[in-house]
């Protein structure tokens, strides 16, 4: 292995790797926390969390993390999806859409001219 400054290469992905699962699990990255105008918990228990979510045209929230989960929209909407490596993805949600969603860190933004309202189930 080469070392790093004294350290091995492994080891350093290790202590890397541990920082960003903090930094996801962190309850600064917590939607409820961080857009709580946008985001509203309806039920918390030991299996899921479910969210509520609104969000008018032009509204932003800051960088924050979902784990993998359930949308179900109820109010069409365009929103965009900007992931900490700067990669942003627009997606147009109708009403009665249900989407599978892999964990993710991103900001979001509202940039249609509806009100997005949707519900996310959360999984522990």
């Amino acid at each position: 292995m080469r070392k790093v400054t004294g350290v091995s290469l492994a080891a350093a992905l290790v202590v890397g790797s541990v920082i960003a699962v903090v930094a996801i699990a962190s309850p600064g990255m917590d939607p409820v926390k961080v857009a709580p105008q946008a985001f509203s918990v309806k039920l918390d228990n030991e299996k899921v969390r479910v969210l509520e979510y609104h969000s008018k045209p032009g509204d932003k929230e800051a960088m924050h993390s979902h784990p993998a989960g359930i949308l179900i929209v109820v109010n069409s909407g365009k929103f965009r999806s900007t992931t900490p490596d700067g990669k942003s993805k627009d997606i147009d949600y109708k009403a009665g859409d249900v989407v599978w969603r892999d964990a993710i860190t991103h900001t979001g933004e509202n940039v249609g001219t509806t009100e997005l309202h949707a519900y996310l189930i959360e999984f522990k």
